[in-house]
């Protein structure tokens, strides 16, 4: 998973978005994912799942009013979607770029490349969802994934001292204890020193019993 640096660079966040795959585009989901994969997004969470038209409701709820809002829900509840937490670098804005324009039939001449000019068939069925913000990616995966835990990082002082406390003292002595032996499969002896010698591991004392 990789990091972004905000403009003050001092939090670092690695960055989530909601894709949904729509009732339209299931059938192309393996085509869909493999795009995913490749434009190095990391699957955090996946679930395939139909919807009522009451959670569709809810789940835009912000469009409600609008004139297409009963045939969007009728739509996204007439068949299963594949809801999708992704993960990467500028995760919204890029899945967003990968997706295209709401509607798929003015994408096919703008962004045929796209997946909504690929998939789609007009601005109703447009095969696929995306975020359109930080906050509304949080609502949505919670929506989608209630168990989920999205918390903000830590600053990155409190990391660097953490690294500097607790990490880099072990590894040195881990290193330095390496070059001394020598072994013959250094990654695995390595791996082994830093498991027996992990600072925070509980320490259990022998204790004599009374006589």
């Amino acid at each position: 998973m990789k990091e972004r640096m905000d403009q003050s660079s001092s939090r670092i966040y690695v960055e989530r978005t909601l894709a949904i795959i729509k009732p339209d585009a299931i059938h192309e989901s393996e085509k869909i994912e493999d795009v995913i994969l490749k434009s190095e997004f990391t699957i955090l969470q996946k679930r395939k799942l139909q919807l009522t038209p009451e959670q569709c409701s809810d789940f835009y709820a912000d469009q409600y009013g609008k004139f297409f809002f009963p045939s969007l829900t009728a739509f996204m509840s007439s068949g299963p979607i594949i809801a999708l937490t992704l993960a990467r670098n500028n995760a919204i804005a890029h899945w967003k770029s990968i997706i295209g324009p709401v509607n798929s039939t003015k994408a096919k001449e703008t962004h045929p490349e796209c997946l909504r000019a690929r998939y789609g068939t007009s601005d109703l069925k447009n095969a696929l969802h995306g975020s359109e913000s930080f906050h509304a990616a949080e609502k949505e995966i919670k929506f989608m994934f209630p168990n989920s835990v999205i918390e903000p990082f830590p600053s990155r002082e409190r990391i660097e001292e953490y690294l500097s406390r607790y990490v880099n003292p072990t590894l040195l002595r881990g290193l330095t204890e390496l070059c001394k032996h020598k072994p013959h499969n250094p990654c695995v002896w390595l791996a082994d020193w830093l498991v027996k010698n992990n600072p925070n591991k509980p320490q259990i004392c022998d204790v004599e019993e009374a006589e």
